[in-house]
């Protein structure tokens, strides 16, 4: 049984590069070397640059709130680069986002209603992903308009509003369709994850 649907993704915020794959007609690896240096060489300060101690306890606190009225549950993964291997082998956010959803069991909740934001710095990427039961009451489209108003707001580099813009859209969204009612425990933790 699959517990998980991908239900968003965001494009690219700046340069565009090609993901490492096979070529169409000799069937051999193509690996994106400007790629995979820079995942290889990656800095953690990229990312603690933009989601500084202040934000992300900012980002807590919304989540807090969010969960506090609704039997959704929400996680927030930040990352620098991917692992410089998988990479060579076309691993891309999309992926690390599904592993992410798995090891921090987003897909574990009583309701089926998590959700996961994951920002991929390196690359530029926001994926969202949730788990059946909310995505059955909500569909992709909307999925698709919260990560464009991320997407738009990165592009400025209003990283907190695009933040906070996701977080809000994805806390109204659950306290439309799972409303807090009766025993509500806090299932996952609340606090953002810097990998």
């Amino acid at each position: 049984v699959q517990p998980i649907l991908v239900v968003a993704r965001l494009g690219r915020v700046g340069v565009v590069t090609l993901v490492a794959g096979e070529h169409p007609v000799t069937g051999k690896q193509n690996i994106n070397w400007k790629r995979l240096l820079r995942h290889l060489f990656a800095d953690q300060g990229v990312v603690t640059s933009v989601f500084t101690p202040d934000l992300m306890r900012q980002i807590e606190e919304r989540v807090v709130e969010a969960e506090r009225h609704t039997l959704g549950e929400l996680r927030f993964v930040v990352e620098g680069g991917l692992p410089p291997l998988r990479v060579m082998r076309g691993y891309n956010s999309r992926d690390r986002a599904l592993d992410l959803f798995s090891q921090l069991h987003v897909w574990d909740t009583e309701h089926n209603s998590g959700i996961l934001i994951y920002v991929q710095m390196l690359d530029r990427k926001v994926e969202i992903l949730a788990d059946r039961g909310i995505h059955a009451r909500v569909g992709n489209e909307v999925w698709r308009n919260i990560c464009h108003d991320m997407e738009v707001a990165f592009r400025h580099r209003q990283f907190a509003e695009g933040c906070f813009q996701a977080l809000d859209a994805a806390h109204a969204l659950l306290k439309e369709h799972f409303p807090a009612s009766g025993n509500n425990p806090d299932e996952l933790p609340n606090s953002p994850v810097i990998l």
